[in-house]
């Protein structure tokens, strides 16, 4: 497995067919580990936090949510497509049925868990939903971060989502990496746009990379200075990378092997 570096965060080069093909086969084997669903937000994150950084690039894999950063990875030579974490989550619940796939819900709060829950019941017949834990908005204590494993780990999931946001999910996947025995996604807003609670942009947005303006407009009190200022910070770090990969002949390109 390759991934590729964008502004220091390491991403995995795997088509949204070969992700969810090798995470059915990774959840059936049991394979734990964790999975962040990233964009140009928790990039920017990662260049300022490098502890941050340093738990994404330990995940199993990192998969590129934003168009983005989708095209940042193809402007270093990569031939990637884009992975969305709600995309992800409807393909593995619904190709997981034929094999009996067991999901764990963990995050938000206990009304949208209950019409996430009722969502994927109904669009997904059969579907095995074996939990939902709503955890309180706080840090949590020694004691219940075991405890929720041990819940997590009796419930004999398969798949555990997350939807706690970023970056707190993923530091949660990284804290549980030696707990939780089933595999982690950290899907963040893939809770509240499934079941509709907050409406997805329309495709025409997505597929122009301008999801981020449609969420702008919805929250701009809240999101304004995230994209203010992480876009264009992003675009200016990204074409010096393609600066040095070209003129410098300096090579982005990381060979793992995940066992």
């Amino acid at each position: 497995m390759s991934r590729i570096a964008i502004i220091g965060s390491n991403y995995t080069l795997m088509s949204r067919s070969e992700m969810v093909g090798t995470l059915l086969s990774d959840a059936h084997q049991g394979k734990s580990g964790y999975v962040c669903v990233s964009n140009v937000h928790t990039t920017m994150m990662g260049f300022f936090d490098r502890n941050y950084q340093a738990i994404t690039n330990q995940s199993q894999y990192s998969v590129p949510d934003g168009v983005p950063l989708v095209w940042a990875m193809n402007a270093m030579g990569a031939s990637q497509d884009r992975i969305r974490g709600p995309s992800l989550m409807r393909d593995l619940c619904d190709q997981g049925r034929a094999s009996g796939l067991k999901h764990f819900l963990y995050g938000s709060s206990p009304k949208t868990l209950g019409h996430l829950k009722q969502y994927l019941e109904n669009q997904y017949p059969g579907i095995q939903i074996v939990g939902a834990v709503s955890p309180p908005f706080r840090a949590l204590t020694e004691a219940e971060m075991k405890s929720a494993a041990e819940e997590i780990n009796a419930s004999g999931a398969n798949i555990l989502w997350v939807g706690l946001g970023a970056p707190k999910q993923e530091r949660w996947m990284f804290a549980q990496r030696n707990q939780v025995k089933p595999i982690m996604l950290g899907v963040g807003a893939a809770f509240d746009l499934l079941p509709g609670i907050v409406p997805e942009a329309p495709v025409f947005l997505q597929t122009l990379g301008l999801e981020w303006l449609y969420r702008l407009y919805r929250e701009p009190k809240r999101l304004w200075r995230r994209y203010i200022f992480n876009n264009p910070a992003f675009l200016a770090l990204l074409a010096l990378q393609v600066f040095q990969a070209r003129v410098f002949r300096r090579r982005y390109l990381i060979d793992e092997k995940h066992g």
